[in-house]
């Protein structure tokens, strides 16, 4: 079911970045499984955000799940989390046992087909910490994933995201990387991502 020896990553080498990359995290039978079952179970919406005084339609769904006080704030917008499922929470499990890494929240997003995309941004909000690890597992068509340093206007290294597969960004990379999925008239089918995170939360006063 997993691809746990880890001669199976591959290492994606840019300054100041730590980045791999497991083409085959989870075989296809159990992704096929975990796609069909996610997006027709996830109470999905799309939210607005203000781009140049305008009211705009994210260009994708989504759906935050987590623990009750991750709480995610990005884009202008505060997510309160929903439950964990059962399916979410082994996931989660999985991850955290080969990675070594603590996650308390995952955000899915839902690309139907190629016309839905993600612009360029970094995952940097102060609730993530200083040095993030980001875990996104990718479910369905493929689709281009594109990394720029900051304050460059040029794609420096890009990779094809398989079905099943999982990119894990540690340390300095979000400090110093942008990364982008751009709309694509080539893709017809939807893909799933789930970015698992760790949100700092601070107890109640």
């Amino acid at each position: 079911m997993f691809t746990n020896d880890p001669s199976h990553a591959s290492s994606i080498e840019l300054p100041d970045a730590a980045l791999d990359y497991y083409p085959g995290w989870v075989d296809s039978e159990t992704a096929d499984a975990w796609l069909e079952k996610l997006v027709s179970a996830t109470p999905w919406s799309q939210p607005e955000i203000r781009i140049y005084g305008r009211q705009v339609a994210v260009p994708r769904m989504v759906a935050w799940y987590g623990d009750a006080d991750a709480r995610y704030r990005y884009s202008g917008l505060r997510h309160d989390p929903l439950a964990w499922t059962p399916l979410l929470r082994d996931i989660r499990e999985r991850l955290q046992h080969e990675t070594g890494q603590r996650f308390n929240g995952v955000l899915l997003n839902l690309y139907r087909d190629g016309r839905d995309a993600m612009g360029w941004h970094s995952d940097d909000e102060p609730e993530l910490g200083d040095c993030p690890t980001v875990a996104s597992l990718s479910l369905g068509a493929e689709r281009r994933f594109d990394l720029r340093r900051k304050g460059s206007g040029r794609i420096q290294h890009s990779l094809v995201l398989a079905h099943g597969s999982l990119l894990v960004m540690r340390g300095m990379t979000q400090h110093h990387w942008q990364h982008q999925i751009a709309r694509t008239s080539k893709v017809l089918q939807p893909r799933l991502n789930l970015t698992f995170r760790l949100i700092e939360t601070r107890p109640s006063k």
